[in-house]
């Protein structure tokens, strides 16, 4: 699912990961609980079933079932229309060994979103963790038009038994006859373009948290996080959409590392008509407006993309030297006039950020946002059209060896 935010960059939101005062699930976790799933659903009656089945017939990486007690899923039917909570209830009656949740609740306008429903979710599944002394539990996010692949549960777990503190997964659309040829091949080009972007930063910034092979995606469709990191963060900030890009940036800036696992895969919905302001529905809803306009999606290029991972990596190797002597790694290594002028930031606020900020997460968010105050910035790296860029990209990773 390749959905963008409107604007490149935002301020993410900061919230506290605040208990409830009444908990959504009553039934105690098992003491084998290890993954809390969290599905918001609104009005997703047809959808729901087939989530559900998935979720239910999980394997380990060895073919067998996975204990059933080492998982629950929580579903929040809230402000619904349609029979979406007795669908699901249904499922529990017909699955008595599926540890399946469902809570019904209508929210109050302001918090009516995908972004106050997950949120609320996240907090339950953290509890839940906690109550049963697993902080590096995982708190795993997925859709009710999602249908988890049988080994998603297991490769999140492999990546936390290895180290991962989060996970995204792939995630990848089935195919309907309702989508536009046109818009398939925007939608396909972009996932192209973007598995490119991946490849390159991975070359001139690597990861070692995130290694190659992997791929792009941290959406709510496929999502997780202990509980640890869950609480460390602040929990899941309070906007109304793009919750989940809001939490990514959150991890960051706590140096947190998402590890985008090409093992952890779902297949979501293709549909045009979402529940959200802003997600893949959106995105299809865009791309199918420029098909019909003729008009080719705009893009960061290939050379922005070059100069300023470099830079980034630069600006980190000097950061992980300044935590053992800071006043020499500012003052001699004749970096901040270089990298500012490249970054297009001032060079005195980003000294002052050397010793302001606790992470290099907050740093490199001070870098983006200093960047999208400047008209200059965007004058300097205009978008350019995906094919131009794509073609840019395969160039650079060529003659990086990629």
């Amino acid at each position: 699912m390749e959905h963008s935010s409107p604007a490149r960059f935002h301020a993410a939101q900061e919230a506290t990961a605040a208990p409830p005062l009444i908990r959504l699930v009553a039934v105690p976790p098992t003491s084998e609980l290890f993954v809390s799933v969290i599905i918001p659903a609104k009005d997703e009656a047809e959808n729901l079933p087939l989530a559900l089945a998935a979720l239910a017939d999980q394997i380990d990486l060895q073919g067998r079932p996975l204990p059933m007690r080492s998982y629950e899923v929580i579903v929040l039917a809230n402000n619904c229309h349609d029979q979406t909570a007795a669908v699901a209830r249904a499922f529990a009656r017909l699955h008595p060994q599926f540890n399946l949740h469902v809570v019904t609740v209508t929210l109050p306008p302001a918090q009516a979103h995908v972004g106050g429903a997950r949120r609320l979710l996240m907090d339950e599944a953290c509890h839940r963790l906690e109550a049963v002394g697993q902080p590096m539990g995982l708190i795993a996010s997925t859709d009710a038009d999602t249908q988890v692949s049988k080994t998603w549960l297991a490769a999140m777990m492999a990546e936390a038994a290895v180290g991962a503190e989060a996970v995204g997964g792939r995630i990848l659309t089935t195919p309907s006859a309702s989508l536009e040829a046109s818009v398939r091949r925007y939608h396909l080009r972009d996932a192209s373009y973007q598995l490119l972007r991946t490849q390159l930063e991975h070359l001139l910034d690597p990861d070692a948290a995130d290694p190659w092979p992997r791929h792009h995606q941290h959406f709510g469709a496929s999502l997780a996080l202990t509980a640890r990191a869950y609480r460390r963060v602040g929990g899941l900030p309070a906007v109304n959409f793009l919750e989940d890009e809001a939490l990514v940036r959150a991890l960051r800036r706590h140096d947190i590392s998402v590890r985008h696992s090409p093992q952890v895969r779902v297949f979501t919905s293709d549909r045009q008509d979402g529940r959200v302001d802003v997600g893949l529905s959106w995105q299809l809803r865009v791309w199918a407006t420029m098909s019909a306009e003729q008009h080719e999606p705009l893009v960061e290029s290939g050379s922005y993309l070059f100069t300023l991972w470099q830079a980034r990596q630069a600006l980190r190797t000097h950061w992980q030297a300044s935590r053992t002597s800071l006043p020499a790694a500012i003052g001699n290594h004749g970096f901040s006039n270089e990298l500012a002028t490249t970054l297009h930031v001032p060079v005195v606020g980003l000294i002052k950020a050397f010793y302001r900020v606790s992470t290099f997460g907050e740093l490199w968010e001070w870098v983006q946002m200093q960047q999208h105050k400047t008209a200059r910035w965007t004058r300097r790296w205009p978008l350019v059209p995906l094919s131009q860029a794509r073609i840019e990209l395969r160039q650079l990773i060529g003659q990086l060896g990629g």
